[in-house]
């Protein structure tokens, strides 16, 4: 993310909504204010529900400010290459006005809490602050690790493991919060994004209101 000049996004399931929030959260930091950084959110015209129910996810949660920073753009690859090359412009200009690197962003501020991996433990998981009452960028952060810990119990032979040893994980927070994060999951296992093979999905986590 620091050399990158432009991102587009494609449309996964659980981990691309982590990677998500990851770039949002860091994005929605005060010092990242006015700092142009170009996010695309591309699909396939099959993929467009996907999308749709991230951005209304992301505007409940972290909120409408969330929205400014990305573009979702469907069916339409031209439309994709010509706002990334705008916003790679933009880029340029932001840095030669403030004399930063072309081949790296030396002014994107990383919150610690974006720059060290989450492990996804039981303890960990549980522990998570999922309410609306901090900045949004924080919820992001927190957001991200609920996401990781899903992607860890689906398919990282860790998660999975730890899972079969103690049983699904517990995801608690804000009752809406979670209302909304349930359905989000829901819609991800009803389009098949939540599994690897034709295996019939098992939930590797709870969603409790706290």
């Amino acid at each position: 993310m620091r050399t990158a000049h432009a991102i587009i996004v494609f449309p996964g399931g659980v981990g691309t909504a982590e990677e998500i929030l990851y770039l949002l959260g860091i994005l929605m930091h005060p010092k990242n204010a006015d700092m142009p950084y170009p996010l695309i959110f591309a699909a396939p015209e099959s993929s467009r529900d996907y999308f749709e129910k991230i951005d209304q996810f992301i505007c409940n949660t972290i909120g409408k400010e969330a929205q400014k920073h990305y573009q979702i753009i469907v069916g339409d690859s031209a439309t994709v290459a010509r706002a990334a090359l705008q916003g790679i412009d933009n880029v340029y200009r932001y840095r030669r006005e403030y004399k930063d690197a072309y081949y790296y962003n030396w002014l994107l501020h990383i919150p610690p809490e974006f720059q060290a991996p989450f492990e996804p433990t039981h303890e960990s998981m549980g522990k998570l602050n999922i309410h609306f009452k901090q900045t949004p960028y924080a919820l992001a952060a927190n957001l991200r690790c609920a996401f990781s810990g899903v992607v860890s119990g689906n398919v990282k032979e860790s998660g999975i493991r730890c899972i079969e040893e103690h049983g699904p994980y517990e995801i608690k927070g804000d009752p809406t919060i979670m209302a909304m994060l349930d359905e989000l999951l829901r819609a991800f296992v009803s389009q098949g994004r939540m599994k690897l093979g034709n295996k019939a999905y098992t939930p590797c986590y709870k969603i409790i209101d706290s």
